[in-house]
């Protein structure tokens, strides 16, 4: 419930609401982005970063939560673990149970593969699923693939790999119809047209959704695809260490049981790390959106057998995470509520960006609003600015957010807040790893039979990703892993299962005086502290 103060802040927003209604407001140029982006963007914060001193990357700077975990040795023991015991023999193991390693499993089994999914958590347990806003697609009359490749390349500033954003747009309408044909209901008009908004960024409304729900509509429709199909999944079994032949091919994994404490060997003739982000870093000491399981596993076990890394530098904090209520702190309030027209509003009642701006540049405006120009709201977390909410019923007609928005809706009823009737507060909160393993557009890493998927991958969004390129990505690069490592373990053969690169990797960092963490870190540890 809104503190009293609070209340009569809203006071000055509902006055200012008819002025703003009428009001255009102009979007950033080029060199107006650039600035506020070195001016107040977490990435460019003094001494946020630091140089990795071993491995592929060496050299590179990167989050200390990101070096701490590559410049960690192997829970593994490496000597003492005996790989002569085989307890599962697969042609394509997919580690990862979200939606890009789902999508994955589906499209391998489809190409003839004997398929394993091992998952760190339950089937689903995911970002995915927690996923709100849409997923974007070039497949109205006005749009197209090659628009939806420019605003893609342009919401990353450019730095994207042409390559893999090309594979991701062409993909995208032939997604949609896979996804609507096993049974994902997206929202649709009465006659059958789906629904599509504008997203941050985008200069068409190509963003389909369901609902407010979209990422756990799609979660379910490809889980329950893949029990339909029968495809194997190891539950609650995160991959701690990759495994390599004495050719230097991947060829499986070490699997860690969550609930016996065990080691199991996968032999594997190609592998699909399909891991995740690194939300639970708390990167800048962030709240985040991100479930519990995000926690960069994928990164440091391919790190290890030689996988390059790129754009880890380069955070996505979503600009409208929740500010208040604090039991709530850092959960994602969607883009969708931008999108309907809400606007972001600062104590005075002023607007002080374009709401749909790229994410990285109304994160920025927002931090600049509070830290700088001081005309932010007191909360107990810090401080945020008004998402003016009401704005949606006034211009789409009363019950338009009970009905595009229902869980957000319910999210803030349980606390006393109608986001019909009052604006809510916000502030950036950790969101997205924009880099991730080095792909190609047949989603192959540097290391021979191994794939990588999803938010684990890096180069398809340069710099920041736009909304809805997410879920798309998942689908898009889960399906293209899946569909080219089948076929390439067809002619896989595999050579002596070793360690041997863990091991290397475990004397390289004795000798630069590392190693005194051990990683993957499997989930975070919240034991002493306060907020999570």
């Amino acid at each position: 419930m809104y503190t009293p103060e609070m209340l009569g802040l809203i006071k000055t927003v509902e006055q200012t609401r008819e002025r703003r209604l009428k009001e255009s407001f102009p979007r950033l140029t080029a060199e107006e982005k650039a600035n506020i982006l070195r001016s107040y963007h977490p990435d460019y914060m003094e001494g946020s970063m630091r140089p990795v001193r071993v491995g592929p990357n060496a050299g590179e700077k990167m989050p200390h939560a990101h070096v701490d975990l590559l410049e960690s040795r192997s829970m593994v023991d490496v000597d003492g673990l005996s790989l002569d015991t085989i307890d599962y023999d697969v042609d394509v193991l997919v580690i990862g149970g979200g939606g890009a390693g789902t999508a994955a499993a589906l499209l391998a089994a489809e190409g003839g593969a004997d398929v394993l999914l091992a998952t760190k958590l339950r089937h689903g347990d995911a970002n995915t699923m927690m996923a709100e806003g849409g997923i974007q697609a070039a497949d109205k009359e006005n749009d197209s693939p090659a628009i939806h490749y420019l605003d893609a390349m342009g919401g990353g500033g450019f730095t994207n790999i042409p390559e893999l954003v090309r594979a991701l747009v062409t993909d995208a309408p032939l997604c949609i119809q896979w996804l609507e044909s096993l049974g994902c209901m997206f929202s649709k008009d009465p006659d059958g047209t789906m629904n599509s908004i504008h997203g941050g960024g985008t200069s068409r409304k190509r963003m389909h959704f369901a609902h407010d729900y979209t990422g756990a509509e799609i979660m379910r429709t490809l889980r329950d695809e893949a029990r339909n199909r029968g495809i194997k999944v190891v539950e609650f079994s995160p991959a701690v260490e990759l495994l390599t032949d004495d050719h230097g091919q991947c060829a499986g994994a070490v699997l860690y049981n969550l609930e016996t404490g065990q080691y199991q060997v996968v032999r594997a003739k190609t592998v699909i790390i399909a891991t995740g982000g690194s939300g639970r870093l708390h990167i800048n000491d962030s709240p985040t959106t991100n479930h519990y399981g995000a926690t960069a596993d994928g990164l440091v076990i391919a790190y290890r057998a030689g996988a390059r890394l790129i754009f880890l530098d380069a955070t996505q904090f979503h600009p409208t995470g929740v500010a208040f209520p604090e039991q709530i702190v850092g959960q994602l309030v969607t883009e969708k509520v931008r999108g309907l027209g809400a606007q972001l509003v600062n104590i005075d009642g002023e607007q002080f960006i374009y709401p749909l701006e790229t994410r990285d540049a109304v994160s920025s405006a927002i931090i600049r609003e509070c830290r700088e120009r001081r005309k932010g709201i007191s909360v107990p977390s810090g401080y945020g600015v008004w998402l003016d909410s009401p704005m949606i019923e006034i211009i789409h007609g009363k019950g338009t957010i009970e009905k595009e928005l229902p869980a957000m809706f319910r999210q803030y009823i349980r606390f006393g807040i109608n986001m019909a009737e009052m604006p809510i507060i916000v502030y950036p909160t950790l969101h997205y790893q924009n880099g991730g393993v080095l792909i190609n557009e047949n989603a192959e890493s540097e290391v021979p039979n191994l794939y990588v998927a999803g938010e684990a991958s890096g180069g398809v969004h340069g710099r920041n990703r736009l909304m809805g390129n997410s879920l798309l990505d998942i689908i898009v690069f889960g399906r293209r892993a899946g569909k080219n490592a089948a076929e390439k373990a067809k002619t896989v053969k595999l050579g002596k299962l070793t360690l041997d690169h863990t091991k290397r990797f475990n004397e390289e960092l004795k000798k630069q005086g590392l190693g005194q963490r051990v990683a993957p870190i499997l989930l975070p540890d919240y034991r002493g502290k306060i907020s999570g």
